[in-house]
């Protein structure tokens, strides 16, 4: 059992930046997948970016170039660094952890309760 808690969510002006942390329960951290993804109101849960275990990293096309994900497997903690912010990144944003198929489909075993980050124009 993996237990995630997020934290560093807030509002912040367009073009500012925020770092999300998502610290985790567990002996296996290192071995597992992680990702992140956001929930904007009304919208389905999509996928932002994703580490895997040897740290190679994926970030979805719309954020490409302006976030990016980090983890420190001594820490149990995996990190968004989000730059230049925009309105529409505004969204509730989740941890996942034990991804059983695609890391950037939403199929993880583990998530968060979520941090609302919220992007004022």
């Amino acid at each position: 059992q993996v237990h995630l808690v997020e934290s560093g969510g807030g509002l912040v002006q367009a073009g500012g930046s925020l770092r999300l942390s998502c610290a985790a329960s567990g002996r296996t951290f290192s071995s597992y997948n992680l990702g992140w993804f956001r929930q904007a109101g009304g919208k389905e849960r999509e996928f932002v970016a994703a580490i895997d275990w040897k740290a190679t990293t994926y970030c979805a096309d719309s954020v490409k170039g302006r976030f990016t994900i980090s983890r420190d497997n001594a820490k149990n903690t995996v990190w968004l660094q989000m730059n230049s912010l925009k309105p529409e990144d505004t969204a509730v944003y989740y941890c996942a952890a034990y991804s059983r198929g695609k890391l950037t489909s939403s199929d993880y075993a583990y998530w968060g309760q979520g941090t609302q980050v919220t992007v004022s124009s």
